[in-house]
């Protein structure tokens, strides 16, 4: 199989997925893995593997150039700038306390 242009090359596929789904998903899916001339298998598992990568992103990959790493760094490294406002509102007065 010759890769297409624009495309990377695929790696081994060893693993099936089934799927239902109504027949107009099947066709608007149909529609839009033509319209950027992939096949549904290719357009379903790009679509589906990006929608992962998203939502696993927010939970435990940080994609930072080097300089905007350092400077995350160095605010977790930081120390509290408001350290006694926790203490300051517990030792405030409550609506119970009047």
């Amino acid at each position: 199989m010759t890769a297409r242009p624009n495309q990377p090359t695929r790696t081994s596929r060893d693993q099936r997925f089934n799927m239902r789904m109504s027949s107009q998903q099947r066709h608007l899916i149909g529609r839009a893995a033509a319209a950027l001339d992939k096949t549904e298998t290719d357009f379903m598992l790009e679509a589906a593997t990006s929608a992962a990568e998203r939502v696993l992103t927010d939970r435990r990959w940080f994609a930072l150039s080097d300089d905007a790493w350092a400077r995350f760094e160095e605010l977790l490294d930081a120390p509290v700038p408001y350290e006694n406002d926790l203490r300051d509102l517990l030792n405030r007065p409550t609506v119970f306390d009047r």
